[in-house]
């Protein structure tokens, strides 16, 4: 088995590493969205979280986490399932053969370039996304299973934008960039020039960090229900998405929960306005209306109002 990189050797990339997590905690919070240069770490930053999650995943391989990767041109059939035809035609048995989304139940569906899939997959991909279930009925066939995944897109911008009603069906969307510091570059390239050289001497320096970063998955999912949420936090939010004009209040909603996952993460009992301020660029800035009148962009936005309200 070919060893991934270790997620706790991944330099840089705070806000996605941090997105990553949030979905590791919470699993129904919704996918997460990386847009980005080319060469940023997205796909090796999913892989890696897959390696360092709890054993207790909902998964039919005892515990083995999933990453399935969907390409671009799959069709409907391969991705909820179909009718088994081979078996079909030596049989006469109609069997049901699993797609893609019956492999990904209890891990990661990962999409690169999904700003560049069909719109009715991708409609598809959130519907079951958001109620954990893929339901097939074709040819006389009627199949219900469990598809819980974490749905992970990414994608360049300058490849063109998702339509805005998905936009904000994901429950995170980061940003991630080449970093500017010649420091950071250096170290980015000398980390991965030695696991490209020796892998399992790689992995195993990092070993330690890994496991800690599992415990610390685990024990915030026992504790996530029991992070106290005071109205205070609550204001905060509101003020927040009202000051940024955001549409409707599933804005809100996604930044109590993943503000939550942050404070379980932190080994804190209750949620505070802070906690709030961390995760609203990843959780705003793909709901904010475009105004002609304000040249500055979403991220701009939302810093300014973190100022503004103390958030920051």
């Amino acid at each position: 088995m070919s060893q991934s990189y270790p997620f706790s050797a991944i330099v840089d990339q705070p806000e996605m590493k941090q997105a990553l997590l949030i979905a590791a905690v919470d699993r129904g919070i919704g996918g997460v969205l990386v847009f980005g240069e080319r060469g940023t770490g997205k796909s090796t930053a999913v892989r890696a979280l897959a390696r360092v999650l709890p054993e207790d995943e909902d998964t039919a391989d005892g515990g083995v986490v999933p990453v399935v990767d969907m390409p671009l041109g799959v069709t409907e059939d391969r991705l909820v399932g179909a009718l088994d035809i081979e078996k079909a035609l030596t049989s006469g048995e109609k069997s049901f053969q699993p797609g893609l989304l019956a492999k990904a139940d209890g891990g990661f569906l990962y999409i690169d370039e999904i700003n560049l899939l069909e719109d009715y997959l991708v409609d598809l991909l959130l519907d079951v996304a958001a109620s954990g279930e893929n339901i097939v009925e074709r040819e006389g066939l009627s199949v219900r299973h469990s598809a819980k995944f974490v749905l992970v897109g990414s994608g360049n911008p300058e490849e063109g934008e998702l339509r805005p009603q998905l936009l904000d069906r994901f429950a995170l969307s980061v940003d991630t960039k080449t970093p500017d510091s010649i420091e950071t570059r250096v170290e980015i390239v000398r980390r991965r020039d030695r696991f490209d050289r020796d892998p399992d001497a790689f992995v195993e320096e990092w070993t330690a960090d890994e496991q800690a970063l599992t415990s610390r998955i685990a024990r915030a999912r026992s504790e996530l229900a029991a992070i106290e949420t005071p109205d205070s936090a609550l204001t905060a939010a509101a003020r927040l998405c009202a000051s940024l004009g955001t549409d409707g209040l599933r804005g809100e909603l996604t930044l109590i929960r993943a503000a939550r996952a942050v404070a379980a993460l932190d080994g804190e009992t209750m949620l505070t306005a802070h906690h709030i301020g961390r995760v609203a660029p990843a959780v705003l800035r793909h709901r904010l209306r475009r105004d002609p009148l304000d040249e500055t962009g979403s991220n701009a936005r939302i810093e300014r109002a973190l100022a503004e309200l103390d958030l920051s």
